[in-house]
């Protein structure tokens, strides 16, 4: 089969998207089909992409169509080298894959696929839940709701079948009436990425003023929904009676940096909080083999790669019930708590009172989990099997 994934950027900095779809790309491809990707190369993007995508298995047998950085969603309205593209280059593909919601690339994507009877998957990232919506103010949920009115809905509506994170995201999304058939496919991990893990003690050899501390680890975007705030209050509560543990904030700043450091200031606890900016490939995986523990106290997540990542690790977790990711507390791999700073302290101070044996063991059931159901290959085994399902009778046959 010839699949095409198209995604607005696949710049690491952007978060979980563009990493996502590699990989699913990539393991699509180790499975003998043919995958290419449609993006946007954003400026200075290259080199963050090259380090995160060098340990993902098979991904060097993707085929990358980069096009010209178009600066804005409003020139990529006025000049759109994707639309050019799609003319042409989509008639080598069976089926289409678009990442994302609120990208002029998607329904541009969208609309050729109609005309050249190409059908497509469309995975949300969470971008459609009822706090992505309304969230980040007003004026960002009319300007949504107004894309909606204009086009945006079409394009969802017209896919052979949403691609979704997690059944708590197919019932937030339930209320917008949407009709397309849904199939639950979550993230994962490639096995060979955690069993060849970096050395313990390699981050920490990077980072000198931790030598003798545990740390907590947050490694994802700075921005506002993946609980900050919530964190600095947490770890300003537990930090006087755990002396031994900083907090490592890793990630890049969407927005969050000065606003919580700031709080850390006011709290007190500044000095014992360390943001590395953004990690990628080996050098993010180090980080998650040093921690003690992963936190993630989040408003809203898809599906968060960050967390399989730290579970495929064996590490114990802390997250909140917006991250979506029940399987966590099922199997004992960690917290799932309701969102908030007293919460999240809680769980912190939990899981920092273990001792190493309980948190190994904790750790050691997280990968069982991650091994069991959240791996690349079986996760595009189910993107295939999804469009076998959901192939409509009048499209394009391959040449």
């Amino acid at each position: 089969m010839r699949i095409l994934h198209v995604i607005s950027s696949l710049d690491p900095k952007q978060g979980g998207p563009p990493m996502i779809a590699a990989r699913i790309g990539a393991a699509q491809a180790s499975l003998g089909h043919r995958v290419g990707m449609l993006y946007h190369s954003d400026p200075g993007a290259d080199d963050r992409l090259a380090k995160a995508v060098a340990s993902i298995p098979g991904f060097d047998a993707v085929t990358l169509h980069r096009l010209d950085y178009p600066g804005s969603n409003l020139g990529e309205l006025l000049r759109s080298p994707a639309k050019e593209w799609l003319k042409t280059g989509l008639k080598d593909y069976d089926w289409l894959h678009l990442h994302g919601i609120w990208h002029p690339i998607l329904p541009k994507a969208a609309a050729a696929a109609r005309t050249q009877r190409v059908p497509y998957a469309l995975v949300p990232h969470g971008m459609l839940d009822p706090w992505s919506l309304r969230g980040q103010g007003t004026l960002k949920y009319l300007k949504k709701r107004l894309a909606l009115a204009m086009g945006y809905r079409r394009m969802i509506e017209g896919a052979a079948y949403f691609h979704l994170g997690n059944r708590d995201e197919e019932r937030l999304i339930k209320p917008l009436g949407l009709s397309p058939p849904v199939e639950i496919i979550p993230n994962g991990v490639f096995p060979q990425e955690i069993d060849n893990l970096p050395a313990t003690g390699r981050f920490l050899a990077k980072h000198p003023h931790l030598a003798g501390k545990r740390f907590v680890l947050f490694l994802s975007r700075l921005h506002f929904k993946k609980g900050l705030d919530f964190l600095a209050d947490a770890f300003a509560d537990v930090a006087p009676k755990h002396p031994d543990t900083d907090l490592v904030v890793a990630g890049p700043d969407d927005g969050m940096r000065a606003p919580m450091t700031e709080q850390l200031r006011r709290r007190g606890v500044l000095d014992r909080v360390h943001f590395t900016g953004p990690l990628w490939g080996d050098d993010k995986l180090a980080a998650l083999v040093d921690c003690w523990c992963f936190c993630l106290p989040s408003r809203q997540e898809g599906f968060s790669m960050a967390i399989t990542e730290a579970l495929g690790c064996r590490k114990p977790v802390v997250i909140s019930e917006g991250c979506h990711f029940p399987e966590v507390g099922e199997v004992g791999a960690g917290w799932v708590t309701p969102v908030g700073a007293r919460e999240t302290a809680d769980a912190l101070h939990a899981v920092l009172a273990m001792s190493p044996a309980d948190a190994r063991s904790m750790g050691e059931r997280g990968r069982a989990l991650v091994l069991e159901r959240f791996t690349w290959p079986t996760i595009a085994k189910a993107t295939l099997e999804g469009y076998a399902r959901h192939t409509p009778t009048d499209v394009r046959r391959p040449a």
